[in-house]
């Protein structure tokens, strides 16, 4: 049994780079990658979010391009596969996708550097059908920095926060340290999301969100991606089952978070367990957590439901 459907809110799927480089360019129905069109459960109505990575060592000009080349593609492979997915802007387009049995792909950025420091291309990739910029990754970028220092967001991110909430685009906190965080709850006057985290309180990885940064999502009605990476799952990355995936849904639930969790695989941007590395597996998440007593309107809100209606509130 599996759920009606499954949304998941980040892979790296889309561009090439260490963890799934193959030369194809058609990265979305890659047999080299975990993630492809092609494995995707039959009986599941599949949202994807595919993220355009973006190095840390990309800046200015050179990060501009480096989207540029992976946006030009994955319109292109939207083209190429359009019998088998379409590309979605909000939760009406998802649905025509879901009706029309095709898997649904939504455009985003793990990376804010593709803003190159100009808060006018804001506006220039939501026109361009990005439906949601992680701030930063690992390092720093115009806009703030990610866990390897403790800077807070700069004030063109702030700027930045504002803006993307103005063009409808959302804010993904994912990656972005302590000290940027609370900035951000400075900032922020809409709905944000964290596309691949888990619970800090369970793995101490700092790319992980503290029992305080859930609860203050949950009061903003923020939407959290659950993230398969092992060394964010558990703190020795001994993932062995979907134990592991229950620990942590069960923290989020205890904080509150039962209409605030998802799925945020990172597929094909992390080292993942063997009991998560296929799409069917994670379309398993399912079955297992009503097997341990979830509620089937619980189970139906990480899978798919809880981010269905985020989408309906937050994306226009």
């Amino acid at each position: 049994m599996n759920s009606y459907g499954l949304i998941d809110l980040h892979c790296d799927t889309l561009a090439d780079w260490k963890y799934a480089n193959t030369g194809n360019p058609d990265t979305l129905d890659d047999p080299g990658r975990v993630l492809q069109l092609s494995n995707m459960p039959n009986d599941v109505h599949w949202a994807q979010f595919y993220a355009v990575f973006i190095p840390d060592e990309e800046r200015g000009d050179a990060a501009i391009a480096y989207f540029e080349k992976n946006r030009i593609n994955f319109y292109r492979q939207m083209e190429k596969f359009s019998d088998r997915v379409a590309p979605c802007r909000n939760a009406a387009d998802m649905e025509k996708a879901w009706a029309e049995n095709k898997a649904a792909a939504f455009l985003t950025i793990e990376n804010g550097s593709a803003l190159a420091g100009d808060i006018t291309r804001v506006h220039t990739l939501a026109e361009q059908g990005v439906r949601a910029i992680t701030l930063t990754w690992n390092g720093e970028n115009e806009l703030g920095s990610g866990h390897t220092t403790d800077h807070g967001l700069s004030e063109f991110g702030k700027e930045a926060v504002r803006e993307m909430e103005k063009e409808g685009v959302l804010v993904d906190v994912s990656h972005l340290n302590d000290h940027g965080f609370a900035d951000l709850l400075e900032v922020a006057a809409k709905p944000f999301v964290a596309t691949h985290s888990n619970a800090r309180a369970l793995c101490s990885h700092k790319r992980n969100l503290t029992d305080d940064m859930i609860r203050e999502m949950v009061r903003r009605d923020c939407l959290i991606g659950l993230n398969y990476f092992v060394k964010f799952l558990r703190d020795d990355g001994e993932v062995h089952s979907l134990d592991d995936i229950y620990r942590h849904t069960m923290h989020f639930f205890e904080l509150g978070g039962k209409k605030n969790l998802a799925l945020g695989s990172d597929f094909d941007g992390s080292l993942l367990p063997e009991c998560l590395n296929t799409p069917a597996k994670a379309a398993s998440i399912y079955e297992y957590l009503i097997s341990r007593g979830v509620s089937q309107e619980d189970a139906d809100g990480v899978m798919y439901k809880n981010a269905q209606e985020f989408f309906r509130k937050n994306l226009r």
